[in-house]
């Protein structure tokens, strides 16, 4: 485990404007009231994403008196790095401090063919899903968009891309801490820039969102940004889901299951990926897994078994590996796509479910330290 810590520059920034809360469209407007054309939007935009730029005075093809206007106005501060981890695994955490007490976890995965990144879009979640750890955290806050996609531009810079570099990050998750259709407004805005060929430039198809299942969000998420989507399912039936997701008292299984219809007139993906974490003895049995097709049987869709990380507080206990074997069985021989998600960073508390980990305990360790009073620049 490194410590790489970065401090704000001060409290003369407080007044200057974050350029990293704005998409494409925010930030040219941001311009025209400062009188410059969208063009110089765009430059701006390409500097700051796709080659990781933090100064001003870096960004050389713009005119000198727009670089001293931006250094009096505005800044580009990501969220601040607490520490990175690195897993015996090769996944990789990294915790942010977002203010006030409160912390984000962000998870880089590495495989063969790609590299994903899961995004944190709340502090603490609301929701209070029977098995997560960070529901068990409650609820702080929503975070601005900046420091939603501040956690990518600072990966990128961890992982070494941007100024140059090769693209390390091709596929993101909003799968982190917190539900990012609760937090709408400043999760679309980042996905607009992971989307954008000035930013991120990433694919609809390798941009996904997950969701336990707010209704009329998943309907705006199609018409506003439509990226691939993954709903948290977790239980074949309502009475099993409203004791495992109290969301699903609001939203039942069968309107969830037309929102779901409704978005594949949009998506990227002709499916919609449906989670579902193994309990034992609580949803893992074969008959629950026939109960499943029934529920899906007329939605194309995947599932992607996910295999329980315990963390102290919960009764609930990983499903046998014969169990979840079998229950892959009935789907598969159904004829639908079935994975197993492979459980990755548990070292390191990186894994499905864990993210809140011991954040708070981590925090107060973090910020009890003596650092160097200097600025550290990403």
């Amino acid at each position: 485990m490194s410590d790489l810590v970065f401090f704000p520059s001060g409290s003369e920034q407080q007044d200057r404007r974050n350029l990293l809360d704005f998409d494409a469209s925010g930030l040219a407007a941001w311009f025209a009231d400062m009188g410059e054309k969208p063009f110089r939007a765009r430059q701006v935009l390409r500097w700051m994403h796709r080659s990781g730029a933090s100064d001003f005075d870096a960004m050389t093809d713009l005119a000198k008196s727009l670089r001293q206007k931006l250094r009096t106005r505005a800044e580009i501060r990501p969220p601040v790095l607490r520490s990175d981890h690195f897993s015996e695994d090769g996944t990789r955490k990294f915790l942010f401090d977002v203010g006030n007490g409160n912390a984000v976890e962000t998870v880089f995965i590495p495989e063969d063919d790609r590299g994903t990144l899961c995004i944190s879009t709340q502090a603490g979640c609301a929701l209070e899903c029977a098995f997560c750890a960070t529901g068990k955290q409650g609820f702080n806050r929503n975070l601005t968009t900046a420091e939603i996609i501040g956690q990518l531009w600072l990966a990128n810079r961890a992982l070494g891309a941007g100024l140059g570099g090769e693209r390390v990050i091709s596929n993101v998750v909003l799968m982190g801490m917190g539900e990012p259709l609760a937090n709408f407004e400043n999760s679309v805005t980042a996905l607009r820039l992971m989307l954008d060929d000035n930013a991120y430039g990433l694919s609809r198809r390798r941009v996904t969102v997950s969701t336990v299942g707010l209704v009329p969000a998943i309907d705006r998420l199609r018409e506003e940004c439509p990226v691939a989507l993954a709903v948290s399912l977790h239980a074949p039936s309502d009475a099993l889901r409203d004791q495992l997701l109290p969301i699903n008292r609001k939203y039942p299984l069968a309107e969830l299951m037309a929102a779901c219809h409704r978005y594949l007139e949009r998506a990227p993906r002709d499916f919609i990926t449906f989670e579902y974490i193994m309990l034992d003895g609580i949803n893992d049995s074969e008959a629950q897994a026939r109960e499943l097709l029934a529920l899906t049987s007329e939605l194309p869709c995947k599932f992607n078994l996910i295999p329980f990380n315990p963390f102290p507080g919960v009764p609930f206990r990983r499903s046998q590996p014969e169990r979840l074997r079998r229950f892959a069985e009935v789907l598969m021989s159904a004829g639908v796509v079935t994975t197993t998600r492979k459980t990755r960073g548990e070292d390191i508390n990186a894994a499905c479910g864990q993210l809140a980990g011991q954040v708070g305990n981590r925090m107060r360790r973090l910020v009890s330290r003596t650092y160097p009073l200097q600025e550290v620049h990403p």
